[in-house]
């Protein structure tokens, strides 16, 4: 069956969406990661018993346990602000591609 240059373009589209969703998976999957590592900081730092210690560059500096917490918590903030914009962006792709997905179909058939 041969395809019209429209619905190879289609097609190619359709192509695209899957590499940006697959892109956008490796990126939740990142940050999902980072949150995890995140929340479980804030756990040990409020458990923690005596000095806390911060790494900066290659170094480890003692550093006030509130001001730790503080961070990590903006910082978990901040990755689950990332986390919605990825999801929001997956559910645009999705509905844009199922879409361009039933009308190739259409045509094809």
């Amino acid at each position: 069956m041969e395809l019209d240059k429209e619905m190879q373009e289609k097609i190619q589209q359709l192509q695209n969406y899957e590499q940006i969703m697959h892109n956008l998976l490796m990126q939740k999957q990142a940050f999902q990661m980072e949150l995890s590592e995140s929340k479980n900081a804030i756990e040990e730092v409020k458990d923690a018993k005596g000095d806390v210690f911060k790494l900066v560059g290659n170094i480890m500096v003692k550093s006030d346990k509130k001001k730790i917490e503080d961070g990590l918590k903006k910082k978990n903030e901040l990755l689950e602000l990332r986390l919605k914009s990825i999801e929001k962006q997956e559910k645009d792709i999705e509905k844009q591609a199922e879409e361009l997905k039933s009308e190739v179909m259409k045509k094809i058939k």
